[in-house]
């Protein structure tokens, strides 16, 4: 039996999307990316959301918008030692500085109970991660930004589909980062987008994309339908809007043909959540019997859990490495991945802010002992059962 880490959904409807627009000649940003738009923010429960060109630019951009409310460079985030690099290196990429706290081992997510000790003068925002879909602890975390009047932005890029105290992750606090990278729930194959309540932060957001330019109404009737638009000579005196800076942006603007992956994703994204979700809550029960060598998440009363993955780590005392039991899984035809690592003390980039090995150490454990497998739509109860019938042939031989 084969079972990949990962899928993609290219639906019918999203090739005939693709066919549309690309006999249209109107590929870049328009319509379709507007209407992806709208729909991912129902879905989420936001009054807006901006689509960009990856996950990582959703975390900068999200993070650049703060110098419009008084941040300057080189002012400080707070984020979990422990997450994929993007989160690390989105902070890095908006002109801040990375400030790390640990992590809680049962939950990968960063330890509220660490972050004030982290706070500074410089401190402008807390980026929680909900790291596997498991959302942060976001009623401290939040508590902590109000009483020092920090902002929060949720990093949910692999979190499409939790649930927090029933509110949908991405609509809890300033602003919201998703993926839409092919592995993920919902897909545009590369991709991001920013949710928010607040429309100044989307117009400020809609203007970083594209390079900070003054141009930035919800809906561009140019790039749209090529119409008139009304302000385009409106604005410092006879200048094009569209050639007005008004900030350093980015250029990260999702085209239409991704747009068009996307909506054929959001057509069957309750089937395709609730299979994810169901492999996922099906394998935590039956990997319980396994808790004396390796662990898991678990799922708290007041959440769901946005089925990205099934992480595991594996106990001190195990008696077995992460690399024999990911070579094992591989000659079964399971494939995997690691579960990530400390960014500030086991990613070399990282290095020229001076932490040590031993500054993160639960963040630092599961990096060296973490691994992930799928659960993905076109994965069943017969591939779940056929992973935790290896995973006790590989206990049998191996201890």
């Amino acid at each position: 039996m084969r079972i990949d880490f990962g899928t993609v959904e290219i639906t019918e409807y999203s090739k005939k999307l693709i066919a549309q627009i690309l006999d249209s000649g109107r590929v870049s940003s328009g319509k379709y990316v507007r209407e992806f738009e709208k729909k991912f923010a129902e879905l989420v429960g936001v009054k807006e959301a901006v689509a960009v060109s990856t996950g990582t630019d959703a975390d900068a951009l999200a993070l650049a918008v703060l110098y419009d409310f008084g941040a300057n460079r080189e002012d400080e985030i707070i984020i979990p030692a422990l997450s994929f690099v993007a989160t690390g290196n989105a902070v890095l990429q908006a002109g801040f500085k990375p400030v790390f706290v640990d992590v809680k081992r049962e939950t990968f997510n960063i330890d509220p109970q660490l972050i004030e000790k982290a706070i500074t003068p410089r401190t402008r925002a807390i980026m929680p991660v909900h790291l596997m879909g498991k959302p942060a602890q976001m009623q401290e975390i939040s508590s902590l930004a109000k009483k020092h009047k920090l902002y929060v932005i949720e990093d949910a890029a692999e979190a499409h589909g939790a649930v927090y105290h029933g509110n949908n992750v991405g609509c809890l606090c300033d602003m919201g980062a998703f993926s839409l990278y092919v592995a993920h729930i919902i897909t545009t194959v590369e991709g991001g987008i920013i949710t928010t309540n607040n429309p100044e932060f989307a117009e400020i957001l809609r203007s970083l994309r594209s390079h900070g330019r003054a141009c930035k109404c919800e809906s561009c009737v140019i790039n749209t339908s090529s119409a008139h638009c009304p302000k385009r000579f409106k604005s410092n005196g006879s200048a094009d809007i569209r050639f007005i800076f008004e900030r350093i942006g980015f250029s990260a603007k999702m085209n239409e043909l991704e747009a068009a992956v996307g909506l054929g994703n959001l057509q069957f994204y309750r089937d395709i959540l609730d299979k994810r979700r169901d492999n996922l809550y099906y394998l935590m029960d039956k990997f319980r019997k396994f808790s004396s060598y390796m662990q898991t998440i678990e799922k708290e009363n007041d959440e769901e859990i946005g089925p990205h993955a099934f992480p595991i780590v594996i106990n001190e005392g195990a008696g077995f490495s992460r690399n024999s039991f990911v070579e094992f899984l591989a000659s079964k035809g399971i494939d995997s991945r690691n579960l990530f690592t400390s960014m500030p003390t086991q990613c070399r980039g990282f290095a020229f802010l001076g932490y040590k090995p031993g500054d993160f150490p639960n963040a630092e454990y599961i990096g060296n002992n973490g691994l992930h497998i799928g659960v993905h739509q076109n994965l069943g109860k017969t591939e779940c059962d056929y992973f935790i019938d290896m995973v006790n042939e590989f206990l049998e031989k191996y201890l």
